[in-house]
């Protein structure tokens, strides 16, 4: 086995080197205030808002996931999370401007702008917690184990558990100094990094002469790998890895048409959410907000998966017997198996930037979870802007060293923790949405929608034989249903909360209306229902941008060249859409 070189530890090295001056750099601007520290004082610009998106999403554990799903069912394996674009593109044209509009902290401070009284309170400090602290320690506790296993593999002559924590204390020190500005920028060239490494790799890859050798990826693997598309059966169960992959059309259905809107999940939230409105509500100004979230739904779709899908597949050539199991493990084996000396330190060096522009941003978001929507609400509200920076440099350093108890001592233990997740936020994804939209939603609401999902989840895994994917209709049912009732059994919220947040977004649409007509004086949007139409042509552009880019690496100009027509034409109309409506004067 080739050990790493100078070159290799030199590339890692500067890396390192540079990402801590970066947060050194922005050490004295994330000081002077929560604003600064956590949102950058709203002033980014929607490129790097939008990459910090991007980024984030692109953890160490994403490419390896993303390869598994081509070993395993070829490219069209990858509809269990392309389904989400049209969520995304829902966040851009209806919720982005919104979001930054509101002129809040976090997306939790939003609960008491839209609701009133106790429930809103306990709502918003139970959620502080319990996905500032606990959901974010997972997150991060999975992402360190993807890293745990890149380095056993690709670095054994390092001590991997030794190695992630040096590599957390780091990432801390970085993030809790420099607050998001610092965050946003390692977070651009991270992604830089991340992805120049990936397209080296898998250029490489398809050169590989046991590629060659077999007649490339298209004579070596059969026709089916390279279908976009997955078949759809009428029914029965899912067809994998014994020819096409094939789905039950209900499984399909599930997935494309309830999933997207209805289930709660880290970075794909419907409406935006968690760090995503955190980047949304730094931005510039509306415009950038929107053009951030539009740049990272083409980008997480339709730029970033290509170089692993390739991977994914060169692997099957060069990796025929690895079990299912460790499919995912076949990315790192090709980067172990063809990059040379130099390469191979510029390769961990992209996956520690997808790893630690992940971690940062969780690091940051979860702070001001806790330290705005619950420290500084029920604890300190009093205290002055230098003590809740300092406050919340401490709590950057105990969430880090939470997330490290929950990655040793927790996460072996938990299985299927991704569709769990799913499952257990199935229909809270409609209060999410309709909050913004439907003025008789109240706190409780929200509340039902969280628990009622648990619920229904129980009797269906200790109850039924009813499994994932299938278990999202009955889940959504149940919840939009409880949901529904205890709204209509509860008070609604008190009406000047609600004519205060109608002055602050003006949000507009029918279901405010016994609002609107109290406050004519208030402007608000208008074209309501013409946004789906830009929320069509956004979802058209990236399916095109995405096929097209797939039909170009696999040899097939012509098909490739009417996509990526297409995805210009749907562009174009965007853009007009938005100069016809003034969104590019937006402040």
């Amino acid at each position: 086995m080739e050990q790493f070189t100078v070159l290799d530890y030199a590339f890692i090295a500067g890396y390192l080197i540079l990402t801590l001056a970066i947060g050194l750099m922005f050490s004295s601007r994330a000081s002077e205030n929560v604003g600064e520290f956590f949102l950058s004082g709203r002033k980014l610009p929607w490129w790097l808002a939008g990459t910090g998106m991007v980024a984030t999403t692109f953890a160490a554990d994403t490419p390896l996931a993303v390869a598994g799903f081509v070993a395993k069912n070829g490219i069209a394996g990858n509809w269990v999370w392309w389904t989400f674009v049209s969520g995304g593109m829902l966040t851009v044209f209806f919720f982005a401007r919104l979001w930054r509009r509101a002129n809040i902290m976090t997306d939790l401070e939003f609960i008491e702008l839209r609701y009133s009284g106790k429930a809103a309170a306990f709502l918003r400090g139970f959620k502080a917690l319990y996905f500032g602290l606990f959901i974010n320690a997972v997150i991060i506790g999975w992402v360190n184990l993807a890293m745990f296993k890149i380095i056993r593999i690709m670095m054994p002559e390092l001590n991997p558990e030794l190695t992630i924590v040096v590599l957390v204390i780091l990432t801390t020190v970085y993030s809790g100094l420099s607050g998001l500005w610092g965050v946003s920028v390692t977070d651009a060239i991270q992604f830089l990094i991340a992805m120049t490494g990936c397209i080296i790799l898998a250029v490489l890859a398809m050169q590989h002469p046991s590629v060659a050798a077999a007649g490339g990826l298209r004579g070596a693997l059969p026709a089916w790998m390279f279908d976009f598309f997955p078949s759809i059966s009428p029914s029965g169960s899912s067809t994998v890895g014994q020819g096409a992959f094939a789905l039950p059309f209900a499984s399909f259905a599930a997935m494309a048409f309830v999933q997207w809107w209805a289930s709660w999940y880290p970075g794909a939230e419907p409406g935006g959410g968690g760090y995503i409105a955190q980047r949304m509500m730094s931005a510039k100004d509306e415009k950038h907000s929107l053009l951030a979230t539009l740049w990272f739904t083409i980008a997480h779709y339709a730029v970033r998966p290509w170089p692993w899908i390739v991977v994914g597949l060169v692997s099957l050539v060069m990796f025929p017997d690895l079990p299912a199991a460790e499919k995912e493990d076949g990315f790192v084996h090709v980067m172990k198996a063809i990059l040379p000396p130099g390469l191979k330190g510029l390769l961990v060096a992209a996956f520690l930037a997808a790893y630690m522009s992940t971690l940062s941003t969780h690091l940051n978001w979860g702070t001001s979870y806790l330290i705005n929507d619950f420290y500084k609400r029920f604890i300190r509200p009093e205290a002055d802007a230098k003590h809740y920076v300092r406050a919340s440099k401490a709590v950057t350093v105990l969430t880090a060293i939470f997330a490290l108890y929950i990655t040793f001592f927790v996460l072996e233990t938990i299985t299927g923790a991704w569709e769990f997740i799913i499952q257990c936020g199935a229909g809270t994804g409609f209060v999410l949405i309709m909050r913004w939209f439907w003025w008789r939603l109240n706190a409780w609401s929200e509340i039902t929608s969280m628990v009622a999902p648990f619920a229904a989840y129980s009797w269906l895994h200790f109850m039924t034989g009813i499994t994932f994917p299938l278990s999202i209709f009955i889940i959504v049912l149940f919840t939009i249903t409880a949901t529904l009732l205890v709204t209509f059994l509860t008070p609604p919220t008190e009406e000047e909360t609600l004519r205060s947040f109608y002055r602050t977004t003006r949000v507009g649409g029918v279901f405010w209306k016994k609002i609107s007509d109290t406050m004519p004086e208030v402007e608000s949007d208008k074209g309501f229902l013409l946004l789906f139409a830009d929320w069509f042509l956004g979802i058209v552009l990236v399916y095109s941008a995405l096929f097209g880019t797939g039909k170009l690496i696999f040899g097939e100009p012509l098909p490739a060249a009417l996509y990526f027509l297409a995805a210009a034409v749907s562009g174009w109309l965007i853009y007009s859409d938005m100069n016809r409506r003034g969104w590019n004067n937006l402040q």
